[in-house]
């Protein structure tokens, strides 16, 4: 389960959710649930989560939560943000 806040629509969110959508094909493939949620809409769930910045991704589930800010561009850190491998490191040995 994953959130995603955004500010309207800007290059910067449209360059957030293009990248997360990417990654979770990528890497969860059908395992997931994303949820975009865009602050000026909904600025009661912004304040609720304390959301300062955006983009902002929450991974909700599975425990524990995560926070990542920033567009996504960076793959390594947003799997290791959410706690995921690259699946061609997968089954490999640490």
């Amino acid at each position: 389960m994953l959130k995603l806040y955004v500010t309207g629509d800007t290059p910067r969110a449209e360059r957030a959710i293009a990248n997360l959508r990417q990654i979770c094909e990528r890497e969860l493939h059908d395992q997931y649930e994303l949820v975009i949620i865009d602050v000026l809409e909904n600025p009661q769930l912004a304040e609720k989560e304390k959301i300062m910045v955006t983009p902002t991704l929450i991974r909700e589930l599975p425990p524990p939560r995560r926070r990542i800010i920033g567009d996504l561009t960076d793959t390594a850190r947003v799997l290791l943000g959410l706690n995921l491998q690259h699946s061609e490191h997968q089954g490999e040995a640490s």
